[in-house]
This record gives structure tokens, sequence and C-alpha cells, in this order.
């Protein structure tokens, strides 16, 4: 028997009422490790409860980014997550993870105390 093993997606989303400031593009900083702890807190809890929960390893924050030209409040977030793959399961089923978490985020509007914006949700695998 082959061992599982371990793959990624990447799971992109806005947050719109998280100001983005200039330390949260610096990983050293206080700012970027709590943002991100509570990122992927937020986001493990959320796909243990999905589909995917019984192979699901965890999410790490990898970015806090703002776009030129959107409001400051606004903050784009990229977060890579790991599951486990058994050689003869199924590739990950990125649609309907996506149409999980978007009803597990009430419409992609709210992810714990954080509001998001409904078009920003990508799940990549």
């Amino acid at each position: 028997t082959t061992a599982a093993a371990l793959e990624h997606f990447t799971v992109n989303f806005t947050i719109t009422n998280l100001p983005y400031t200039s330390d949260m593009d610096n990983p050293d900083s206080a700012k970027f490790r709590a943002t991100r702890r509570v990122m992927n807190t937020l986001l493990d809890r959320l796909l243990k409860e999905s589909s995917i929960g019984p192979v699901f390893q965890g999410c790490e924050t990898t970015d806090f980014r703002y776009e030129p030209g959107s409001h400051r409040d606004e903050t784009q977030v990229d977060a890579v997550c790991t599951y486990s793959k058994e050689p003869s399961a199924e590739p990950l089923d990125r649609v309907g993870l996506y149409h999980q978490v978007s009803n597990k985020t009430r419409g992609i509007t709210q992810l714990g105390p954080y509001s998001l914006h409904k078009d920003s949700l990508h799940v990549n695998g």
C-alpha cells in the first residue's frame, strides 16, 4: 500500500472590515502574526466541518494584501491549506468545497467576526 500524499490547495478571499496596514506586509510583525493566527484558526474550524474534514490537515495564511484602488478597509487574504490524499481517492472537488465554504460563511459574507466580500472567494487545487 502506498501512503497518503499531502496535497495543497489555496483559499483566497477579501475581508471588508479588516483595515489593511503596512505592517501586515511584514511576516515578522506582531500584527501579521496575530492576524495570521486568527485566520488559520477560523479557516481550520471551517474546513474541519466540510466534506474534506476527515483528511484535512490545516491552513497556513501566507499573505495579506491591499488592492490598489480598493477601500483601505479591505484586506485580501491568501492561505495554503493541506489535506492527505489517498492514492485511490478522487481529486479534490474544488467546486463542491467552494459551495460548502459559501454555505458555512452565510453566502460568503461572514467568517467569524469578519465580513467577507461576497465575490472574493477562490478555492484552487
